[in-house]
């Protein structure tokens, strides 16, 4: 169980040192199918490998830039939602949280095959400001619903902050990556105290998974500024509506 949890988590962490996230999308059904824990105990597993090699893979972008204060705002409205989706997530039977979360992936992965729009908006102005006034009820929903799925998934909403940052609020991918990869942090440590209640969790497990997954996303930070934004989100897209058709099936079998 321990090497392949480490082999899960250098795929992991390398997903996320290149585009921001994703990480959790893969984290959840790699510790259930792969490394074969209940999901009780993948969700709390998955909350502390996303948020630890996300702290790592912010490292190599804080040159390119990080936009602090909406992380924070995000960060901070889905703290709050992470814990009423924690409370849902108790409430419902494993194989529909199974569904939900696939019928997400493929959401997401339609997504990043359509063409992006031109960045820019209210949080992203041509002359490099913000229009407080208009952005801000955009990263407050966008922090809520995020966290909300943190909470009830387990996962630390990179799959879906980055086409929010982009699509939503309008930010360039420069500063993208940087500014989900603080998010993630936040929202995955917020999720994972929202579990503490009713903790499952496998410590030797959870290491392995996470050195492996630091290790991996500190690497493939560096290694993504230099692959176009194109291939990678064809790429991850691909990847995602082949893990979501898998989870369909394995939960509708199970």
């Amino acid at each position: 169980m321990i090497l392949t949890a480490a082999a899960f988590g250098l795929l992991v962490g390398a997903l996320l040192g290149l585009v921001g996230g994703g990480g959790s999308i893969l984290a959840v059904p790699a510790l259930v199918y792969g490394v074969g824990l209940p999901l009780a105990a993948a969700i709390p597993t998955s909350l502390v490998v996303v948020g630890a090699s996300s702290a790592v893979a912010v490292l190599p972008r804080l040159r390119t830039g990080v936009n602090w204060r909406l992380a924070l705002i995000i960060g901070a409205a889905g703290t709050a939602t992470a814990y009423l989706g924690a409370a849902v997530n108790r409430l419902l039977d494993p194989k529909i949280l199974l569904l939900a979360f696939a019928a997400i992936m493929v959401f997401a992965g339609i997504r990043m095959l359509m063409p992006s729009k031109t960045a820019g908006g209210s949080c992203a102005l041509p002359g490099g400001g913000v229009h407080w006034r208009s952005c801000l009820p955009k990263a407050i929903a966008t922090g809520a619903v995020v966290g909300f799925l943190t909470g009830l998934l387990g996962v630390g909403g990179g799959f879906l902050i980055v086409p929010a940052l982009t699509l939503v609020l309008g930010l360039p991918m420069a500063l993208t990556v940087g500014t989900s990869l603080v998010i993630i942090v936040i929202n995955s440590a917020a999720g994972f105290a929202a579990h503490l209640a009713d903790l499952q969790i496998d410590w030797a497990v959870t290491a392995a998974f996470a050195i492996a997954a630091m290790a991996a996303s500190l690497a493939a930070g560096r290694i993504g500024t230099r692959i176009p934004d194109k291939t990678l989100k064809r790429g991850f897209a691909v990847l995602v509506l082949a893990i979501a058709a898998y989870v369909a099936i394995q939960a509708l079998l199970s």
